[in-house]
């Protein structure tokens, strides 16, 4: 307990550094001041006729440094803030940055290092574009500190590859992993890609050079990686987020399905439920996601809600349910589909709310369902389907779909033909 407490009150301390973020942000108004103060001396001087082209050249240049600088600054303060003192919460926010959802420190210190080079080469050409006036002494000394700056950030650069490179090893699913699950909900698609995405490296006459071949080798155990997961996960077909036809159904939240395909909600251990009539795409979203998560490195099992209760049901009576819960940490992501389309029994009901509460707040599940969460209880029988929706839904991202069924549509019109 004591240790435990002592952990807890050491992770709080994270919160000292807010201050100096805030302070930051006053910082970044003063730059603001001093940009405008810039910019209103180069218009007078211009309209009195006494801005020489060199002059003009040094002002824009000193206009270009305050910019890079206070980019510099919001990179600081919003990454490192989201980095080491606690997430921002703008998700939906139409206004999301990119590289926020895979802000890590290594990746902040490399865009410090490359902003850094910027904002030197700029201070560099100053030194060049007024000559006459600077020093061969500090001409000299500006071009070392300048070449400095891009070896930092070479190294940070060749640095981060061989740490991501681990991360990602880190997650890679262990030879013994086998998937399960048949799902069948179909969804409505462009074009569906059946084909797995490796091209063979053609032979050549003469020996390839070394750093080629490795670098081929990598990106060849990567691909081979990522099908293997997805053969893994039990997948119904191999679908993807990019053909999903999202003019196709009446209501659809493509903003949040497009950050969901960022796949943040695996790293922050939350649930996804997507809700609609049945054939509207639910499932195609859900193996879209997985497959995704798959090319992230994450090992994901896919399968119907009947086929999770069989699959719980006979280890429940093989007397080994805790192992099988416990085995199924490995994997970051689980699918269930096809939940309310087959009533449960309370005894299943119970199995679902132990696999739901064994992964509350420790991995993800997505679950796909013709009902909302608040009409469960038609669908598990007994006092654990309250229990189980209210962990589900306590870190959820809910997605509804509304639409008539894709593969009606597409009957429909084949008979009018």
């Amino acid at each position: 307990m004591t240790t435990t407490t002592i952990g807890f009150a050491l992770f709080a301390t994270r919160w000292l550094q807010a201050p100096l973020y805030f302070g930051l942000v006053a910082a970044q108004g003063v730059y603001v001041y001093k940009f405008f103060y810039e910019l209103w001396t180069l218009l007078v001087r211009c309209v009195s006729g006494q801005a020489t082209e060199t002059y003009v050249m040094l002002a824009v240049l000193k206009l270009v440094d305050v910019v890079m600088i206070a980019n510099l600054l919001i990179m600081v303060i919003v990454g490192g803030y989201e980095t080491f003192v606690s997430r921002i919460g703008l998700q939906g926010h139409r206004d999301q940055p990119e590289w926020l959802s895979h802000v890590n420190s290594n990746v902040l210190k490399v865009k410090l290092a490359t902003a850094i080079v910027g904002i030197s080469s700029v201070h560099l050409l100053q030194m060049f574009v007024d000559v006459h006036h600077t020093s061969h002494h500090s001409l000299l000394w500006g071009t070392v500190i300048h070449m400095a700056f891009i070896a930092s950030a070479a190294i940070l650069a060749y640095m981060s590859g061989p740490m991501a490179a681990h991360r990602a090893a880190d997650h890679a699913p262990h030879k013994g992993d086998r998937g399960q699950g048949t799902g069948t909900d179909a969804a409505p698609t462009a074009a569906v890609t059946a084909a797995v995405c490796s091209v063979p490296i053609p032979a050549q006459a003469s020996a390839p050079h070394p750093a080629i071949d490795a670098n081929a080798n990598v990106h060849a155990n990567a691909d081979a990686g990522t099908e293997a997961r997805v053969r893994a996960a039990g997948f119904p077909a191999r679908k993807l987020l990019e053909d999903f036809d999202e003019e196709y159904p009446r209501a659809f939240d493509r903003e949040t399905v497009a950050r969901l395909g960022k796949l943040d909600f695996v790293a922050a251990r939350r649930n996804v439920v997507f809700v609609g009539p049945p054939g509207t795409g639910k499932t195609h979203l859900a193996v879209g996601l997985g497959v995704r998560a798959c090319q992230a490195g994450h090992s994901v099992r896919f399968a119907t809600a009947a086929e999770w209760a069989a699959r719980l049901a006979g280890a429940q009576d093989a007397g080994r349910l805790a192992e099988e819960l416990a085995v199924l940490d490995d994997h970051a992501l689980l699918i269930v589909d096809e939940v309310g389309y087959t009533p449960f029994q309370a005894e299943t009901a119970a199995l679902f709310f132990q696999l739901v509460a064994h992964r509350y707040e420790r991995a993800s599940l997505i679950v796909t369902s013709d009902r909302p969460l608040g009409r469960w209880d038609e669908i598990f029988g007994g006092p654990s389907a309250l229990a189980m929706v209210d962990r589900l839904a306590h870190h959820v991202e809910l997605v509804r779909i509304d639409g008539d069924s894709y593969r009606m549509r597409r009957a429909t019109s084949a008979w009018a033909e």
